[in-house]
């Protein structure tokens, strides 16, 4: 408006008011600079009275000065509010996707429409299988729209899958705060999703690489770097796909010079699973020992979850004596806001094993039987030599897979680990009441926490239901203080 005056279309204003005209220093400060050299001759307000006398402009900019005023008070209360909110856990804006707004209480709640199929988008793209690109088709499909009953783009699935919002923190300006939103997905899911992201960040063209089974699965067991694979032809037609280290270590030479055939790859992760394997009469003996103890015995978890509140506790104190410190300038702002959010994101991994403990204390005995029932599958799986689930059952019984000099090499977890190590002895008079005693002392498989085992030490009264002969042979299998 004030350059088509300047140009000569019009010479005065009318307004309401001179707060339409001016809410910053900048305008107010230009429309009486104007007023002073002639280019605006007349400002008429019904609510306002102006003459172009130095009484006239000194009032105008009084009026001026005072929507400033109200613009940066307003500003500031509409802040203070949203501070107070976030330090509620409230969120201060519109919910995100997901959730809904209620106006009545002012609060947000989960959208039971949108919600399962936005954990759905966090468990596909975890898989790391798909794309971004991939997971809003998969996703778009099933029914997923925005609010305005809109297909989301790729960006606002990347922006979805990065909010953490939706596992119970609120992210405002750059720092975090606990949220009192129902949570839609775990941290674990959430800090996987990440990883998967963080991995893909610079894409490879997926349409120009060819496909092979294992490629990215293992790294070279010497220099540790990616072992990349290749397919020959023979003159008969006959293929082949051999896989070798890529070299690409500067700081190291590597010395892997051997090509490994994917068939002989393939029955080494065969003989892998194998070792995990049990047979069915040992596995259902334990499966009956989990179930009498079960019968017999509820599990304590009152230890544990104490001692996770008074670690909550704890953060809550650190959090305090924090904010103590940046009000005594003993910290700015960005070295508050960078240990503010090391500690709530403690706090929030605190409360999810809390919340999951609470919900699987009295679930272990089904995880070990669903564990049991697991490695009881395993020797099929093997025999079968479906590539693809051997590979898969792989990942979920190892890690840091590698080749180095044509043979595989993995670290088994727990308690598959257990199983590794027992396997050459298990045909030995002790070899069974070793595998006992570990797998009921061992870590849990899926925490690797001592006090969330689903397994325990067995007992002499339930050593007795298996049978098993009492010789000073086993019994030297078994490490108890109290005989």
């Amino acid at each position: 408006m004030l350059k088509r005056i300047e140009a000569g279309e019009a010479e005065g204003i009318l307004a309401w008011h001179p707060d339409r005209l001016a809410r910053n220093s900048v305008d107010g400060g230009q429309i009486i600079y104007l007023v002073d050299t002639g280019v605006i001759q007349e400002l008429k307000f019904p609510t306002f009275w102006f003459d172009p006398t130095p009484q006239g402009k000194f009032m105008l900019s009084i009026a001026f000065g005072q929507s400033k005023y109200y613009i940066d008070n307003l500003s500031e209360n509409i802040k203070r509010g949203h501070r107070q909110k976030l330090k509620n856990g409230l969120w201060p804006q519109m919910a995100p996707l997901g959730y809904l707004n209620n106006k009545e209480t002012k609060q947000i709640y989960v959208d039971k429409e949108k919600s399962p199929l936005i954990k759905k988008a966090f468990e596909t793209y975890a898989t790391g299988k798909y794309t971004l690109k991939e997971t809003r088709k998969i996703i778009n499909d099933l029914g997923l729209k925005g609010r305005r009953d809109s297909l989301l783009s790729v960006s606002n699935f990347q922006y979805l899958l990065r909010n953490p919002f939706y596992y119970g923190l609120i992210r405002y300006n750059g720092e975090y705060f606990e949220g009192k939103q129902e949570p839609i997905i775990s941290k674990k899911l959430f800090d996987e999703v990440q990883e998967v992201m963080k991995r893909k960040s610079k894409p490879q063209k997926v349409d120009e690489m060819k496909f092979f089974l294992y490629r990215g699965f293992f790294h070279c067991g010497e220099c540790g770097f990616t072992i990349t694979a290749d397919r020959k032809i023979k003159k008969s037609g006959r293929q082949y796909v051999y896989y070798y280290c890529t070299k690409k270590n500067s700081n190291h030479i590597c010395s892997q010079n051997v090509f490994t055939r994917e068939e002989k790859i393939l029955s080494q992760i065969n003989e892998a699973i194998q070792k995990v394997s049990l047979p069915d009469d040992w596995a259902d003996k334990m499966i009956n020992e989990l179930e009498n103890e079960k019968n017999e015995k509820a599990q304590s978890s009152r230890f544990f979850a104490q001692k996770t509140e008074n670690e909550i506790k704890a953060i809550d104190e650190k959090l305090e004596k924090l904010m103590n410190a940046y009000l005594e300038s003993a910290l700015n702002l960005a070295e508050y806001r960078e240990a503010k959010n090391k500690l709530v994101n403690q706090k929030q991994l605190l409360k999810d094993k809390l919340t999951a403990f609470e919900q699987k204390s009295n679930n272990r005995f089904e995880l070990a039987a669903k564990f049991i029932n697991s490695v009881k599958q395993a020797e099929i799986i093997a025999l079968q030599e479906n590539p693809e689930q051997g590979r898969d059952f792989l990942k979920k019984i190892g890690s840091n897979f590698r080749l180095s000099g044509q043979k595989l090499f993995c670290d088994f977890k727990n308690p598959f680990k257990i199983l590794a190590e027992a396997e050459p002895r298990l045909s030995s008079l002790g070899g069974i009441a070793v595998c006992f005693t570990k797998f009921y002392a061992c870590l849990n498989f899926e925490t690797n926490r001592e006090q969330d085992c689903p397994f325990k030490p067995l007992t002499h009264a339930s050593l007795a239901t298996l049978n098993l002969p009492k010789t000073r042979e086993i019994s030297k299998f078994f490490p108890f203080s109290s005989v």
